[in-house]
C-alpha cells in the first residue's frame, strides 16, 4: 500500500514502519544522551480509545493478512514478549504478539499493545537476543505511546481532531483510496516536522529497548550486531529488501546503538533451544520453500551451529518428513527428541500430528493426557488433545473442552475452527453456525457474523435458553458493528 504525503504514510511507515524504523536514518544527532520525552498524549487519545482502535485494527488484519495461527509459535513469542514486557517501564496496556507469514524482514506495533512480527525476521535473526532486541524496540513504541503522540503533534498543526486522524488510519487499512481521501481532507501539517518528531521517537524506543533487554537478561549487543549484519549484507545489493529501500540503515545508527549497549555490563547468554526450534518450524512450514530446500537449509546451518542446538535441526527435518508423509523418517526423529525432552511442546505437537495422520488418534490422546497432567490447561496441549478427540470422533468431549478453551481465549481462531468442526461433524448445525459467526466477527466481517447468528437462532428451539443466548449475542454484535463503523 503506497500512501505518500499523508499521515497514513507518516504514522504507519515512519512511526510503525518495518521494525518501527529500526533501520531508518532518524537520529538527529550523534549524542547518546536522549531527551526524556515521557508518555504524554493522554489529553488527545486515551488508553481506552487506543484499546478500541487496536482491537479494530487487529480484526482487519486477521481478514487481510496471512497471520500464522500456529499454537506452538504463538506460545513461544508470547513467552518471549511477556518476559520483555515484565521488564519494561510505563506499561499501561495489555500486549498481544502475533506473526505474519511474510519473508520480508519486518515488525511493527500499533494501538493497544499489538506487536506483529514477520516470519522473515526469524530467518535473519540468529539468536533469541537479536529477536528480543526487535521486540523490545516495538514494545517501547507502545509504552511511550508514539502513535498517539504523533497524532497529537499532527493535530497541533491541522484542524483535524484525533478521532478524525485515527479513523482515517483505520479507513486506510480497510479501503486505501478512501483512507487517502479522508487524510487529505483532514490534514495539512508539515512532513518534515513529522519526520523530525518520529526521529525523537526512534531514539527513545532504542534507549528504552536496550534498557529492557538488559533488565530481562538478554545480550544488549544483539541490537547493534543485528543492525550491522543487515547493513553489511545489503550494502551493495541491487535489490535490497523493500524495507531498506524506504528506510536505509546508516552507519550512525549502528554506532549509536553500539555505544548505548556498551553502557551496560556484558552478560553471557546461552543459546535458546526454543528460539531455534521456532526458527526451524518457520523454515519447515512458513518460509515458502519446498521440502528439498528446507532439508538443505537444516543441513547447512547445523554444520555451523552450536552443537547444543542440534535437536532444533533434527526437529526441523522431522517436520519436513511429517509434512511430506514420510512418517517413518519423522517418527524415528521425534521419538528420539521426546526421549530427551518428554515435556517439550514442539515435540509433543509434532508427534500428536503424526499419530493423528497415521490413524493412531487414541495413542495421541493418551500421550497428551499424560502431558496435561504435568502442564494442566496448557494451550498447545489442549488444542492438540481436542484435535485428536475430533479425529477419533469423540465430539462431545472435544466440544466440552473447546467451549472452555474459546471462553478463556476468545481471540484464538484455532479453538473456534476446531469447535466448528466438532459441531459440524456431530450434526449440531445451530452451534456450528454460531461458532462460525464468532470467526467472522474476529475478522470484522460483522454482517456475516450477524447473518450466521440469526440463522442459528432460527434453528434453535423456540423460547429455549439456546435461542436466548444466540439472540443476546446478536444484540452484542450489532452494537459492536455500529461502534466499529463509527470509528471510520
Amino acid at each position: 500500500m503506497k500512501i505518500k504525503r499523508s499521515l497514513v504514510y507518516l504514522c504507519l511507515a515512519a512511526t510503525l514502519s518495518p521494525l518501527s524504523g529500526a533501520y531508518a536514518n532518524r537520529f538527529g544527532s550523534d549524542s547518546i544522551e536522549l531527551p526524556d520525552i515521557g508518555t504524554v498524549a493522554g489529553s488527545t487519545l486515551t488508553i481506552d480509545q487506543e484499546l478500541i482502535y487496536g482491537d479494530a485494527y487487529m480484526r482487519m488484519l486477521r481478514n487481510s493478512r496471512p497471520i500464522i495461527n500456529d499454537p506452538v509459535i504463538n506460545e513461544y513469542i508470547d513467552a518471549l514478549g511477556y518476559r520483555l514486557v515484565a521488564n519494561s517501564d510505563d506499561v499501561k496496556t495489555p500486549f498481544t504478539f502475533f506473526m505474519i507469514r511474510d519473508r520480508n524482514i519486518n515488525a511493527f506495533a500499533f494501538f493497544g499493545g499489538y506487536i506483529a512480527l514477520h516470519s522473515g525476521l526469524l530467518l535473519h535473526a540468529q539468536s533469541e537476543s537479536e529477536l528480543a532486541s526487535v521486540m523490545a524496540h516495538e514494545i517501547a513504541h507502545v509504552t511511550q505511546r508514539h502513535l498517539a503522540r504523533g497524532m497529537e503533534e499532527q493535530a497541533r498543526r491541522s484542524p483535524a481532531t484525533i478521532a478524525a486522524l485515527a479513523g482515517s488510519l483505520l479507513l486506510a487499512i480497510a479501503a486505501p483510496q478512501a483512507g487517502i481521501a479522508a487524510i487529505t481532507a483532514t490534514t495539512a501539517g508539515s512532513m518534515q516536522s513529522q519526520i523530525n518528531y518520529t526521529r525523537s521517537n526512534e531514539k527513545e524506543a532504542d534507549r528504552f529497548g536496550i534498557a529492557t533487554l538488559a533488565k530481562a537478561g538478554f545480550d544488549v549487543h544483539a541490537m547493534p550486531r543485528f543492525f550491522g549484519r543487515l547493513a553489511d549484507e545489503y550494502r551493495y545489493a541491487s535489490t535490497p529488501p523493500p524495507m531498506l529501500l524506504t528506510h536505509p540503515l546508516p552507519e550512525d545508527r549502528i554506532t549509536d546503538s553500539r555505544a548505548r549497549a556498551q553502557q551496560f555490563p556484558s552478560v553471557s547468554v546461552a543459546p535458546s533451544l526454543n528460539y531455534h526450534l521456532t526458527r526451524s518450524r518457520v523454515v519447515a512450514r512458513y518460509a515458502g520453500i519446498n521440502s528439498e530446500a528446507a532439508l538443505d537449509w537444516f543441513k547447512r546451518n547445523q554444520r555451523k551451529a552450536d552443537p547444543g542446538m542440534a535437536a532444533a535441526f533434527d526437529y526441523g527435518k522431522a517436520l519436513v518428513y511429517l509434512d511430506t508423509k514420510q512418517y517413518d523418517e519423522a517418527e524415528s526423529r521425534l521419538k528420539t527428541l521426546l526421549q530427551s525432552h518428554p515435556d517439550n511442546n514442539f515435540y509433543l505437537d509434532a508427534m500428536s500430528d503424526l499419530l493423528v495422520d497415521t490413524e493412531r488418534a487414541t495413542e495421541a490422546q493418551s500421550m497428551l493426557a499424560q502431558a496435561l497432567q504435568r502442564k494442566p490447561n496448557n494451550p498447545v496441549l489442549v488444542i492438540n488433545y481436542a484435535n485428536a478427540l475430533i479425529k477419533d470422533e469423540k465430539f462431545s468431549e472435544a466440544i466440552r473442552i473447546l467451549q472452555r478453551y474459546t471462553h478463556e481465549r476468545p481471540n484464538d481462531v484455532n479453538g473456534w475452527h476446531l469447535l466448528a468442526e466438532a459441531n459440524s461433524r456431530s450434526g449440531n448445525s445451530a452451534e456450528d453456525l454460531a461458532v462460525r459467526a464468532e470467526i467472522f466477527a474476529l475478522g470484522a466481517n460483522w454482517n456475516k457474523a450477524i447473518q450466521f447468528y440469526t440463522q442459528a437462532s432460527q434453528l434453535a428451539p423456540l423460547g429455549s435458553l439456546q435461542q436466548a443466548r444466540y439472540d443476546a449475542r446478536l444484540d452484542q454484535l450489532m452494537v459492536q458493528r455500529e461502534r466499529f463503523l463509527a470509528l471510520r
